[in-house]
């Protein structure tokens, strides 16, 4: 208690006398503290958080002042409890903290957020005063797992597995829809272009017709123009023929009024005398016969009439003779 300070320092090497002298041996390496916390989520429901804390002491002296280091012999044999407090004093220091943030989240998002967890504690005991008035140095915090009770644990496995189990129904669902979807619209590419071939069919079949309707019209232009040629041949022929009747009765007329007044002056004669100037230049056998008529006709007159043969066989002998040379020629 009253004691002198005599040497202090990093990995010292001295001599000492024991029955006057007193050791005080603080560790400044760094030192892992494991802990294990029971704690409760936003929604009552229990976990557990598991972790380590790593720290050093910067300042051997004054935690010196504060904790009993004096060793007894052996450097690992303290005189008192007080070295083996500090990693305890640590640990329900950062267990307040801890709690604090996992009452913060519910049990599904805490379980997922150690990560973050870890880091908010670690900001909030750097910049904590407790710790510096210790004289130590949080070097690291790193929380291993937060779980949840072993039948909450297998609720969530068994939600879990649920929710894998339908979202691998539902890409299975969507895999199929897919599918379907695709061979739609493959389906639909080959009716489009079914369409497409269709109306080119139309296309080339209403080109064809209007072709074929063009030709059509032409030809019957073409017809047209024959039979209006014909029309106007055949009503120059009309016309050629009217011409040629009013023609040929003009000639007609011509010739009958020739005649007629050529037969004129023969209109008003006996016809004995007509019959006897037409016959005046012919054959004599004619002379005998126009007589044998007109006896013929004057009959009833007549008592008795002898006609010789040989006048007969001399006209039927001419008649004959005459025949011949005509059967001749042919």
């Amino acid at each position: 208690m009253n004691g002198r300070k005599r040497r202090a320092g990093n990995g010292l090497s001295f001599f000492y006398y024991k029955p006057f002298s007193s050791i005080v041996l603080v560790p400044i390496g760094s030192t892992d503290v494991p802990f294990i916390f029971n704690e409760l989520s936003q929604d009552f429901q229990a976990l557990t958080v598991q972790g380590t804390l790593t720290y050093r002491v910067h300042n051997p002296e004054h935690l010196a002042s504060l904790f009993n280091y004096t060793i007894d012999g052996p450097a690992a044999h303290y005189l008192s409890e007080d070295p083996q407090k500090i990693g305890q004093r640590l640990i329900n220091l950062l267990q307040v903290l801890v709690r604090a943030e996992v009452q913060r989240l519910s049990l599904r998002d805490v379980i997922k957020a150690s990560e973050a967890v870890a880091s908010a504690v670690l900001g909030k005991f750097l910049d904590g005063d407790s710790v510096k008035a210790l004289g130590i140095e949080i070097m690291a915090l790193s929380i291993q797992s937060i779980r949840a009770v072993p039948e909450v644990a297998r609720a969530l496995e068994t939600e879990a597995r649920e929710e894998l189990m339908r979202r691998a129904d539902q890409a299975i669902y969507d895999r199929r829809n897919a599918s379907v979807e695709q061979e739609r619209r493959i389906k639909e590419n080959e009716l489009n272009t079914e369409i497409a071939v269709e109306e080119k069919k139309r296309q080339i079949r209403t080109t064809k017709v209007e072709a074929d309707l063009a030709i059509e019209t032409k030809q019957q232009e073409v017809r047209q123009l024959e039979m209006s040629g014909q029309i106007a041949l055949e009503k120059e022929r009309k016309q050629l023929v009217q011409t040629r009747s009013e023609n040929a009765r003009a000639e007609a007329d011509v010739q009958a009024y020739s005649l007629e007044a050529s037969l004129k002056a023969f209109k008003d004669l006996d016809p004995a005398v007509l019959q006897m100037l037409a016959v005046q230049t012919t054959d004599p056998r004619l002379m005998v016969s126009l007589a044998i008529k007109e006896i013929a006709q004057n009959a009833g007159k007549i008592g008795n009439l002898n006609i010789s043969p040989e006048l007969l066989e001399t006209l039927l002998e001419k008649s004959q003779s005459q025949a011949r040379p005509d059967l001749r020629q042919k």
